[in-house]
C-alpha cells in the first residue's frame, strides 16, 4: 500500500459556508481523496491521497461549484500575504508585493463592477416605477434590468447546474424570472437588487470577522535581525537556524525562541499568555517567540527553528483548531443538506396544491411558491456555527488559552467534574526545605541532607530541586552507583558501598510523620536515619479559581501523591471537597477511568502540569495542561493548554464555551424562526418577496454580527 501524502490549498474568495460543505462533499465522493476537510474560517482545504494530485485537479472541482473562488497553493498564499524578506533581495520582494497588489486590485475591480451593476439595476427599477411608459417599452427596459442584475447569479447557476448542483444562485434566479413572468416585474427587480446588496455586505461582514480574529492572533513576526560579523540585517524568520544570533530591538517582536546571551529587556508576553504583567529577562534566560520587547536591547542564541518555535506552534494550533468539528457543527451541516430539498418540495406542493384547497389562483400560488425558493437557502443556519467556534477559539487564544479543536471548545460547556493534580497545578510546585529531622544520634542534619541530595542529584522533580538548592554544595557523582528511581515511591542507590533509600514511608519502611508538609525519608542500609520535610505554596489565585468552578456547578476533586494529611489541609483552604491522596501515577489513571465510567452526565476534565500527568490528561474527556508555555509535551498531550499557571483561566474557558454555545443557539433559533414565519406567511399570502430576501441574506448578516460579540468577551 502506498503512503498517504497530505495536501493543502487555500480557497481564496470562499464566502459561503454552505458552498464550503458542497466542495467538501464533492471531493469526498472521489475515493482518491481521503480525510477531506474544507475549513470555512481559514479558507483552507486539506486532504490526503496516495496519488499525485495537482492544483488543476482541485481547480476543476472547485470551479464547477464556486466559479469565483481562486485555488492557491500554500506557497502562493504566503506570497500573497508576505510583506517581508531580505534586504539584499528587493527585486524578489517587489515581485511578491506587486503580485499581492494585483490580487487585491482584482478583488476591488470585481467589487466595484458588482456595485456599479447593482446601481444601474436600481436606477432602471426606479425609472419603471416613476415613469409612465407604454407596456412594451416597460417590458424591454425591465428585461435589460433583469439581465444586468441577474448576470452574476444566473451565470453561476448555469455553471453549477452542469455539476447537478442546486444552490441559492439558481433559486434566486428562478424566483426573479418567475416574478417577471407572473407580472410582478418591479418586485422581481427589487428582490435581486436586495439579494445582491446583501451578498456584498455578507462577504464584507465575513471578511471583517476573519480580520478581527486574525488581529486577536497577530503574533507572527515579520522579520528577524540576524547578526553576522557584528552587523544585523533583516531576514525571514524561517531562514534562521539553530545557534544563529539575533538582535531584538525595543518595540520589536521576538521572532524565534532563544537564550539571552547579551543585554537585558522588559518583555510584553500578553499575546502569548493573556497577562499584561511585564517580564524582565537577563543573561541565560529563555525568551519565547511572540513576545514584544517593550524596553531594552537583547541578543539571543536561537534554540528552535521557526517551525518548532512557540509562536509557530500557537498559530498552527489555533488556525487548524476548527478542522476538528464539534457535534453541533457536524449536525447542522448534515441537516442543511436535507433542508433545501424539503423546502423545494414544499414550494412545489404550494404551487400545485394551494389552488385546490384554498380560493387562490395558480398565479398567486406560484408567487407564494417563489417565496419558498428564496427562503430555502440555509446560509444563515450553516454560516454562524463555524464562525462562532472560530471566534471562540480566537478569543481564547488572545486570553492565553489554546483550544485544539471546535469539538473541545464545545465539550468544555458540558464539564460536570474536574480532577486536579496538586503539585504545580493547585500549588506553585516550588518546594522549600522547612525542616530536617534526625532519628539516629550517630548522624547530623547535614549528613541526612547530604544522603538525600546525592540521591536526588539525578532527578528533575521539584522536590529534588529544593533539596539540591538547600544542600548547595558540589556533588561527586562518581561515588554513586546502581541508581534506580521507582516512580511514585522514591530512589535507591549505592553510596560508598552503602545502600541508600530515599522516598515515602512505605518505600523506606519508616514510621509515618504527621506533618503538614511533604516528608522524604532517608534510609541507610537497614536504618531510617532521618527525614527532610518540604513545603509547597498554594498559588494565590487557586482559591478564587476553585470557587468560580464550584459556582458553575462543577464538582472538583484533588488527585495527588502527597500524604492524606497534606492533601486535606490544602483542599480545606482552597475549597475542594473531595481528595484522593497517596496516589501513584498509575493510581491517578485508574481513578480517572473509574470517574469517567461512573459519570451519569456531562464530561470529565483533568487539569495537570502536562508532563508527569500526560497519560491522565489524554484519558480525560477534556485534558487541560497548566503552565504550558514553551513546554512541547503539554501542547501535545492536552486538548486545552493554559499558557500561564493562572488557574482562573479554567473557569474562564468554561464561561467562554457556554457563551459561544449560547450565541450558536441564538443564531440557529433566530434563523429558523424567521424562515418558518416567512414561509407560513407566504402560504397565506401575507409575506412578500422582500421578506424572503430578509429571511435569507438579512438573517445571515444579523447572525454574523451577533457572532462577533464572542470576539469582545473578556471573562
Amino acid at each position: 500500500m502506498n503512503t498517504l501524502k497530505k495536501y493543502e490549498f487555500i480557497l481564496e474568495g470562499l464566502d459561503c459556508a454552505n458552498c464550503a460543505n458542497k466542495i467538501q462533499d464533492k471531493l469526498t465522493e472521489n475515493e482518491n481523496y481521503i480525510n477531506v476537510n474544507v475549513n470555512f474560517n481559514t479558507l483552507k482545504l486539506t486532504f490526503e491521497s496516495e496519488l499525485e494530485i495537482h492544483k488543476e485537479d482541485i481547480e476543476y472541482v472547485v470551479k464547477s461549484l464556486e466559479p469565483d473562488v481562486e485555488v492557491l497553493t500554500i506557497d502562493e498564499s504566503k506570497k500573497h500575504t508576505s510583506n517581508c524578506g531580505h534586504d539584499h533581495n528587493h527585486e524578489h520582494n517587489y515581485e511578491h508585493e506587486h503580485e499581492h497588489e494585483h490580487v487585491h486590485e482584482k478583488k476591488e475591480y470585481k467589487l466595484n463592477k458588482n456595485v456599479l451593476r447593482i446601481i444601474i439595476g436600481i436606477v432602471i427599477m426606479i425609472s419603471i416605477m416613476i415613469i409612465d411608459l407604454p407596456e412594451l417599452y416597460t417590458k424591454i427596459i425591465a428585461i435589460i434590468g433583469y439581465a444586468i442584475l441577474l448576470f452574476r447569479p444566473a451565470k453561476n447557476a448555469i455553471k453549477l447546474l452542469k455539476s447537478k448542483v442546486i444552490e441559492e444562485n439558481f433559486l434566486v434566479t428562478v424566483s426573479c424570472i418567475g416574478a417577471f413572468l407572473i407580472g410582478e416585474t418591479v418586485e422581481g427587480l427589487m428582490v435581486i437588487a436586495l439579494y445582491e446588496i446583501g451578498k456584498i455586505l455578507e462577504e464584507k461582514a465575513i471578511n471583517n470577522t476573519r480580520k478581527s480574529i486574525a488581529a486577536l492572533m497577530d503574533i507572527k513576526p515579520e522579520y528577524a535581525n540576524l547578526v553576522h560579523d557584528n552587523h544585523d540585517h533583516k531576514v525571514n524568520p524561517e531562514e534562521v537556524n539553530i545557534g544563529d544570533i539575533i538582535l531584538i530591538k525595543q518595540g520589536e517582536k521576538v521572532p524565534l525562541d532563544g537564550i539571552v546571551i547579551e543585554g537585558e529587556a522588559t518583555l510584553n508576553t500578553s499575546s502569548l499568555t493573556g497577562e499584561t504583567k511585564p517580564v524582565n529577562v537577563k543573561l541565560e534566560d529563555r525568551v519565547l517567540s511572540g513576545s514584544i520587547n517593550d524596553n531594552g536591547l537583547i541578543k539571543l542564541r536561537v534554540i528552535e527553528k521557526y517551525e518548532d518555535s512557540t509562536v509557530s506552534k500557537i498559530l498552527n494550533l489555533v488556525e487548524n483548531a476548527t478542522d476538528k468539528k464539534a457535534k453541533t457543527e457536524t449536525f447542522v451541516n448534515k441537516a442543511s443538506r436535507v433542508y433545501t430539498p424539503i423546502v423545494l418540495v414544499l414550494a412545489l406542493l404550494v404551487a400545485i396544491g394551494l389552488p385546490i384547497v384554498l380560493d387562490v389562483t395558480y398565479i398567486d400560488a406560484i408567487y407564494r411558491a417563489l417565496i419558498f425558493l428564496v427562503v430555502s437557502c440555509p446560509c444563515a443556519i450553516v454560516i454562524s456555527v463555524p464562525l462562532s467556534y472560530f471566534s471562540g477559539i480566537g478569543r481564547a487564544s488572545k486570553n492565553g488559552i489554546l483550544i485544539k479543536g471546535s469539538n473541545y471548545l464545545d465539550a468544555v460547556k458540558d464539564i460536570k467534574y474536574i480532577a486536579f493534580d496538586k503539585t504545580g497545578t493547585l500549588t506553585k510546585g516550588k518546594f522549600e526545605v522547612v525542616k530536617i529531622k534526625v532519628y539516629d544520634r550517630d548522624f547530623s542534619e547535614n549528613e541526612v541532607l547530604e544522603y538525600a541530595a546525592y540521591g536526588e542529584s539525578f532527578s528533575n522533580h521539584p522536590i529534588a530541586n529544593a533539596i539540591l538548592e538547600k544542600f548547595n554544595r558540589t556533588i561527586n557523582k562518581d561515588r554513586i552507583s546502581k541508581f534506580k528511581e521507582i516512580p511514585g515511591n522514591g530512589i535507591t542507590y549505592k553510596y560508598d558501598n552503602k545502600t541508600v533509600k530515599i522516598g515515602n514511608a512505605e518505600f523506606t519502611e519508616a514510621r509515618d510523620e504527621k506533618t503538614n508538609g511533604t516528608c522524604i525519608y532517608v534510609k541507610l542500609d537497614d536504618i531510617v536515619i532521618g527525614a527532610v520535610i518540604l513545603s509547597d505554596t498554594i498559588k494565590p489565585e487557586t482559591k478564587e479559581a476553585i470557587g468560580a468552578l464550584n459556582s458553575l456547578g462543577i464538582k472538583t476533586v484533588m488527585l495527588t501523591g502527597d500524604s492524606e494529611e497534606v492533601a486535606k489541609s490544602v483542599a480545606s483552604i482552597i475549597g475542594i471537597k473531595e481528595v484522593k491522596a497517596e496516589m501513584l501515577p498509575n493510581d491517578k489513571y485508574n481513578e480517572m477511568e473509574k470517574i469517567i465510567k461512573n459519570k451519569t452526565k456531562g464530561n470529565v476534565a483533568f487539569v495537570g502540569d502536562g508532563i508527569n500527568d500526560s497519560p491522565v490528561i489524554a484519558l480525560a474527556d477534556v485534558g487541560i495542561a497548566m503552565g504550558g508555555i514553551g513546554a512541547s509535551s503539554a501542547i501535545e498531550a492536552a486538548d486545552i493548554v493554559i499558557m500561564t499557571d493562572n488557574l482562573t483561566k479554567v473557569a474562564q474557558t468554561v464561561r467562554l464555551s457556554k457563551f459561544t454555545n449560547k450565541i450558536i443557539k441564538q443564531n440557529l433559533i433566530f434563523a429558523l424562526l424567521v424562515k418558518i414565519v416567512v414561509l407560513e406567511l407566504s402560504v397565506f399570502g401575507i409575506a412578500q418577496m422582500w421578506m424572503a430576501v430578509f429571511a435569507d441574506v438579512g438573517v445571515t448578516l444579523l447572525t454574523i454580527f451577533n457572532t462577533m460579540r464572542i470576539l469582545f468577551k473578556k471573562k
